[in-house]
């Protein structure tokens, strides 16, 4: 469990295409080339520290006739924003996706002060 040190809670969220691949025989769609896509997502706001994100597929649009394979993470989450990445393997036909994310963290507010040494 997390704990948030005051009531100052922020929450951001968005919801990204991230490819759609089966348009133009992309690698995704075809099986060749690099497996995985990332987006940079940028807070509108800044946390006061790196907030916890969740993030989910909203929209798949996968090749039945091969294996179903995906993973879908948050990666170096800072308190400005992190990365959004899908990934998938093997013969895992992939047309399109699109991911939903929230983030819930702490922000400053004005009551904070810092001591200078």
């Amino acid at each position: 469990m997390r704990r948030l040190r005051n009531h100052h809670i922020g929450i951001d969220q968005g919801d990204e295409t991230l490819f759609s691949d089966f348009e133009s025989d992309g690698e995704m769609w075809t099986g060749d080339g690099p497996r995985d896509r990332r987006r940079l997502i940028k807070f509108s706001g800044r946390y006061r520290t790196p907030p916890t994100v969740q993030v989910a597929l909203s929209l798949w649009d996968m090749d039945a006739e091969h294996n179903i394979r995906a993973e879908v993470v948050a990666e170096e989450v800072t308190n400005l924003g992190f990365h959004l990445v899908f990934r998938t393997w093997g013969d895992s036909r992939i047309a399109r996706v699109r991911m939903s994310w929230m983030a819930i963290g702490e922000l400053a507010h004005a009551e904070d002060w810092a001591i200078d040494d």
